[in-house]
């Protein structure tokens, strides 16, 4: 991220970093706004008269807007966080501002090519939100980028739930008022983060520091889960009158501001530490012996790694010095040119488009499965698909790194696991029997949520966090492409050509029919999917066991003299 420098002691302080985090949160927990289309998209079906492959090119057009993600990524070594989350807020509440605007008709539908550009707006401006909350809170929290992973990305998925549950809860299901909170919420609490969001130094003992991250965590993953079986409960528990529903939205906003206690804590914590050590003579000392641990063994003695430059001949006398440019290795800093070079890469780019891919082709043709097999209201899909994506996202982030420490296990055999339950989930979903959808809408979730907390953490670990902000937003490109491929070509050809024609211009499909063939493909991709992740396991196998020894604490210098001794 930019080099952006912030005196004031709260920003800088340890406090400062953890309320870093809890703005963090909140900017996740509103930036799923891309997952919840299937909310509104009839509503724009309706009226600008649409076929569903040219719903489903909307769909796909707003999925696009991910890949201008690069520039985000571009942007993350060159601006400062703040910056970058006020180009996401601008650009959010202008795109889902005019979507807005055209549904409450308010304006008449804009044309075709006009709205396709809106909807791109609206995509993009989570890639701005996204790049500057992962490329910071993986720099802060290093040693712990699969809980941190798994805590934003988790609250991502929720955020779905957030939205449609508060839109019924206190506007019925209204998609124009759903939309107008898509273009405000998520400005308003950008500006919260701009201000507490920033780099901050290590203050402690590598130990110590992960120690106590570790506790804090584990915090923020209770509030988690406390927050998605509230949702649950609230999705599952039939009709709510208005006063219920009054109650719940106060709850819900309670539940999410919960999380500041941590920074509360650590300001009285830090409080009390500072007139403990007033009165010790040893606290100068005490600093000048922090030693600050790198992620891997072989970066220890660099906190950026270059080009390593090999000296081959030369002698005194003037003759030239040949050098020889050395690649660098799986867990050392790559540029992007580098990293496309190697075969790691694209094999996990190739699996996570199977999986997002084929994950987003359900998630922007939920409306339309629902109405296939008989459901008017499709929120309670959407809302599971949200939460269990939830679930899926925070449980693989701190599975994965338990198992990483204790057995080395490598995080892409954890995407290979999600694959095969994913494909399990389409073929139930291709059958169509009663509650299929149910099934299938709660498997792809927590399946969706795996792929995308592992492969964050993953691919920082295969490719280092100096130009991590772009890598991760070339890995996105996976979103609008699987979007393109799975949504707009495959499901959108394939269910008009099993339709109706309506009056106006439209059609409909009913029948379990309409989208069995579509199931039945994406099971094939999640295979292949499968095959992928397996040899990117065993191709890093190596790497994971370096990072494993990299995360045991060290012994100090006089406790190597004591066991010498001894």
């Amino acid at each position: 991220m930019g080099n952006f420098r912030d005196d004031t002691s709260l920003t800088r302080s340890p406090a400062g970093k953890w309320l870093g985090f809890v703005t963090a949160i909140w900017v996740q927990a509103i930036s799923g706004n891309n997952y919840t289309f299937s909310n509104y998209s009839d509503a724009l079906k309706s009226l600008m008269a649409l076929t569903q492959l040219e719903l489903n090119s909307l769909s796909v057009a707003k999925d696009i807007g991910k890949a201008f993600g690069i520039l985000a990524g571009l942007a993350s070594d060159r601006l400062s966080t703040p910056v970058i989350l006020l180009i996401g807020s601008v650009e959010g509440f202008v795109g889902y501002g005019v979507q807005w605007l055209v549904v409450s008709q308010r304006i008449r539908p804009l044309p075709y090519w006009q709205m396709s550009i809106f909807l791109c707006m609206g995509g993009n401006s989570t890639t701005w939100m996204n790049t500057a909350i992962l490329v910071t809170c993986m720099r802060n929290f290093h040693r712990n980028r699969g809980p941190v992973s798994g805590i934003l990305k988790g609250y991502v998925g929720l955020s779905t739930a957030i939205f449609t549950d508060i839109c019924s809860a206190l506007f019925a299901d209204n998609p124009s008022k759903f939309l107008l909170m898509l273009a405000v919420v998520p400005a308003v609490v950008c500006l919260a983060a701009i201000f507490f969001l920033r780099e901050v130094p290590p203050t402690t003992t590598a130990a110590q520091e992960e120690e106590e991250e570790s506790k804090y965590f584990n915090f923020f993953n209770i509030v988690a889960v406390i927050i998605a079986l509230y949702l649950l409960a609230y999705d599952t528990s039939g009709k709510h009158g208005h006063l219920l529903s009054m109650f719940f939205a106060g709850g819900l906003l309670f539940l999410l501001a919960s999380p500041l206690s941590i920074p509360i804590f650590s300001v009285f914590k830090n409080w009390a530490q500072a007139r403990l050590d007033s009165s010790s003579n040893d606290v100068e000392s005490a600093q000048n012996d922090e030693v600050q641990e790198p992620l891997l063994v072989q970066q220890d003695t660099q906190t950026e790694t270059e080009p390593k430059l090999e000296v081959v001949e030369g002698n005194l006398e003037g003759d030239a010095i040949e050098i020889i440019y050395q690649k660098p290795v799986l867990g050392e800093d790559h540029t992007i040119l580098e990293a496309v070079q190697t075969l790691d890469f694209w094999i996990l780019f190739t699996s996570f488009l199977c999986g997002v891919g084929t994950g987003l082709a359900v998630m922007n043709n939920m409306g339309q499965m629902g109405l296939a097999l008989g459901y008017v209201d499709v929120s309670i899909f959407v809302s599971l698909t949200s939460i269990f994506g939830f679930f899926g996202r925070i449980g693989s982030g701190t599975i994965s790194e338990y198992f990483l420490k204790n057995a080395a296990t490598p995080r892409p055999l954890w995407n290979a696991a999600s694959q095969v339950l994913m494909a399990v989930g389409y073929i139930i979903l291709a059958i169509a029997l009663p509650g299929s959808l149910y099934i299938g809408s709660i498997v792809v979730g927590i399946c969706y949520g795996v792929r995308l907390a592992v492969t964050v953490p993953t691919a920082s670990e295969l490719f280092g966090l100096k130009n991590y902000g772009l890598i991760y937003n070339i890995l996105i490109l996976n979103l609008p492409l699987g979007s393109f491929l799975f949504s707009g070509l495959l499901a959108g050809l394939l269910y008009d050509a099993e339709a109706t024609k309506t009056e106006g211009g439209g059609n409909t499909c009913v029948g379990a029919h309409c989208f069995r063939l579509v199931f039945v493909i994406m099971a094939l991709a999640c295979v292949v999917g499968f095959v992928l992740d397996v040899i990117l396991s065993i191709r890093t196998k190596n790497l994971y066991k370096k990072i494993q020894a990299s995360k045991k604490p060290r012994k100090s210098g006089f406790e190597q003299k004591k066991t010498i001794k001894g």
